[in-house]
């Protein structure tokens, strides 16, 4: 999922973030957002999401919905659609019944959604909230065509390996700078008895990243960027460099609890607790919503029972790779629009922060409302904007090869988990996706 630069209307390329490396001051919010007091009474809407029960972040994101309810009178219902989202929307816009607002998690079916017309634009005071709460580029990403659709709401860091300092300490290793102390700490977790990485490798999405984080890091962002628009080929050698670089990993069974069967039926919640709860494994690698699974499925405690150190470097810089969601109106509605416009206030969004689990891109959100150094340092890296970083690559791809659960690059890379070896015969089909794709 994102020459270090902004690619555009189209954002090709585009999201800016620093290093999560060092925690940053505390800032507070100096242009708060009153909460709204529209009267909404009467009003029923349904928010459609990805987000599941049991993951923390619908129930999160329920308490958000109902701060609204309570200062507008309005009765808003979240359905969860999981990972067929894009699939479950689109079939419910064809059929009439789809919800007032969505959380859209992927870049390429916002654009899709807008350019055939099912998005509603955002009215001028949304837009506003919107101009004064975020840097212009998330403002940019949640537009197509110049026409703005979408406020990120909610923001990830996808370049971060959260791990068990105790399996550390046991196995005398210590958190990996590159790709190659990486792969050396997983053989030695292997030989202390513990499988260094639970993979969610039922969750295809997860999987991107993994390649995403290697292709930044590997072929620079000049060639990802290219890769993203489909200006190069996926059985471009820089493509299959970076697939043989994964196989390293994902080659050896030993490196993955379950070995690689085992990972194919591991979804990313279940990742989680196999690492912070019943201690399978040493390492899981996702985003920084992890903190989130950790606290809520894993009762484990982010800080002591775990830590995260940034994605390592496979060529000569370590990679930053972010996503997002956003909130976008599928059914244009007064109440619509002003759920929209509250969740791109800092006041919806601390309500979140508080309970951990979330990053958010809002410059205006107070950092001392993050309930730990960990949190708030990822935080402050997305609000203070570097260079190094490139929005989620399949994100930016169209849904239906980059956001589309059992169908383009989630199956193909779920295949390739289940064979490593195949380099070039999952590049060829990734090729065939893709050019099918982006016609």
């Amino acid at each position: 999922m994102r020459t270090p630069r902004l690619i555009g209307a189209a954002l090709s390329a585009g999201l800016v973030l620093a290093s999560v490396s060092a925690c940053g001051d505390d800032k507070k919010s100096e242009d708060k957002s009153p909460a709204t007091t529209v009267d909404l009474k009467g009003v029923t809407l349904e928010v459609g999401g990805s987000w599941q029960a049991g993951g923390g972040e619908q129930t999160n994101f329920q308490k958000v919905l109902d701060d609204f309810q309570a200062k507008t009178g309005a009765t808003v219902k979240f359905t969860s659609s999981g990972d067929k989202l894009v699939t479950v929307l689109a079939s419910k816009i064809q059929g009439g019944s789809q919800p007032d607002v969505a959380m859209m998690p992927n870049k390429g079916a916002l654009d899709d959604f807008a350019k055939k017309g099912w998005l509603k634009p955002l009215s001028a005071d949304v837009k506003a909230e919107a101009t004064k709460n975020f840097a212009p580029i998330w403002n940019t990403l949640g537009s197509t065509d110049g026409n703005q659709y979408g406020v990120y709401f909610k923001a990830a860091n996808k370049s971060t390996v959260w791990y068990r300092p105790q399996a550390f300490e046991d196995a005398g290793v210590q958190p990996p700078k590159t790709w190659a102390e990486l792969i050396t700490a997983s053989g030695t977790l292997a030989d202390s008895g513990v499988a260094p990485f639970s993979v969610a490798g039922a969750t295809g999405w997860t999987l991107t990243d993994w390649f995403e984080n290697i292709y930044l890091s590997q072929a620079g962002p000049e060639n990802y960027d290219k890769l993203a628009k489909h200006e190069i080929p996926w059985t471009d050698a820089s493509v299959k460099q970076a697939l043989t670089t994964l196989g390293q990993l994902w080659g050896k069974k030993e490196y993955l609890n379950g070995g690689q069967t085992g990972a194919l039926q591991t979804d990313f919640p279940t990742s989680v607790v196999n690492t912070f709860k019943a201690k399978k494994a040493a390492m899981v690698y996702e985003g920084d919503f992890v903190a989130g699974v950790i606290a809520s499925d894993a009762g484990a405690k982010v800080g002591t029972d775990a830590k995260f150190f940034p994605f390592p470097a496979v060529g000569q810089n370590a990679p930053v790779v972010s996503g997002g969601d956003a909130a976008v109106i599928l059914k244009d509605s007064k109440g619509a629009q002003e759920l929209v416009k509250y969740l791109a206030s800092p006041a919806a969004v601390e309500i979140w922060t508080k309970l951990g689990g979330i990053t958010s891109p809002n410059k205006n959100v107070d950092l001392k409302t993050y309930p730990d150094d960990i949190q708030r340092s990822i935080a402050q890296s997305v609000v203070d904007a570097g260079d190094n970083v490139r929005f989620d690559m399949s994100d930016l791809a169209p849904a239906s090869f980059g956001g589309t659960d059992g169908a383009g690059e989630w199956k193909l890379l779920q295949d390739f988990l289940k064979n490593p070896a195949d380099v070039d015969g999952i590049s060829a089909k990734l090729e065939a996706a893709a050019a099918k794709a982006y016609k």
